[in-house]
């Protein structure tokens, strides 16, 4: 019974750990004031296979929250478009991360 259990929990890990998310599955965010100004952030070596992304001012409910850079596993065929801040009519406009 123990040995089902195995076999039937490592077949539902191995599919889901074959889900992926899109490739560009990115949102878009208005605010009435800008960010903080950017940290600077330590960057270490490039690392075979993956790629640094740096750190951003996400909006998490109502506040700007700091995500520290970090490293991400590089996807074949695309490009990584950081996190980006740009005014628009008046108002902060953000562009998530995502893979172009």
């Amino acid at each position: 019974m123990n040995m089902r259990k195995l076999i039937l929990g490592s077949l539902v890990a191995a599919t889901l750990g074959g889900v992926s998310i899109p490739a560009d599955a990115r949102t878009n965010l208005f605010v009435n004031f800008a960010p903080p100004p950017v940290r600077y952030e330590y960057v270490p070596a490039p690392r075979v296979g993956f790629v640094w992304v740096p750190g951003y001012w996400d909006w998490r409910g109502h506040r700007h929250v700091w995500i520290r850079g970090h490293w991400i596993r590089h996807r074949p065929g695309y490009y990584y478009q950081p996190a980006v801040w740009a005014p628009y009519g008046g108002q902060w406009r953000f562009y998530r991360p995502y893979w172009r």
